[in-house]
C-alpha cells in the first residue's frame, strides 16, 4: 500500500461511516478515545449506528513508518468538525495490516491535543 492509498482509507473512516468500517476495519480491531476507553469491533460499530459523522477532517503534521511489507503505521494531528459543532482536534495513530490483496486497520487511538 502506498501513502496515498494509505491516508485515503483514514480519510474514509473518519468520514464515509459504517459501511467503510464494516470494510476497512478488522474485526479484532481495538480502538482508543478520550474520555470513552478502548473498544472493540462490536462497541465501534455500535457507536457509530447513531453518532452524526464529521463533516471535515484535516490530517496535519503526518508520519508514515512500516514494519516489513505488511504493516503500515499513520501518526497526525487531526482536526475533525460535525455540522454545528466546535473542532475537535486530537493526535491519532492507526495501524493497518495487509490480508491478501486488502488493508484492514487493526488499531486506533486518539488523544485530546490542547
Amino acid at each position: 500500500m502506498n501513502d496515498e492509498m494509505a491516508w485515503k482509507l483514514e480519510e474514509r473512516l473518519w468520514l464515509d461511516g459504517v459501511s467503510a468500517y464494516e470494510e476497512i476495519v478488522d474485526p479484532a480491531c481495538l480502538m482508543a478515545f478520550p474520555g470513552i476507553g478502548v473498544l472493540g469491533f462490536a462497541a465501534i460499530l455500535k457507536g457509530l449506528k447513531g453518532a452524526a459523522r464529521w463533516a471535515t477532517v484535516k490530517m496535519m503534521d503526518r508520519t508514515v513508518s512500516r514494519a516489513g511489507k505488511d504493516v503500515v503505521v499513520l501518526g497526525y494531528t487531526a482536526e475533525g468538525q460535525r455540522e454545528g459543532s466546535l473542532p475537535y482536534r486530537c493526535f491519532c495513530t492507526s495501524t493497518y495490516r495487509a490480508v491478501g490483496e486488502d488493508w484492514l486497520l487493526v488499531q486506533h487511538q486518539q488523544t485530546l491535543a490542547n
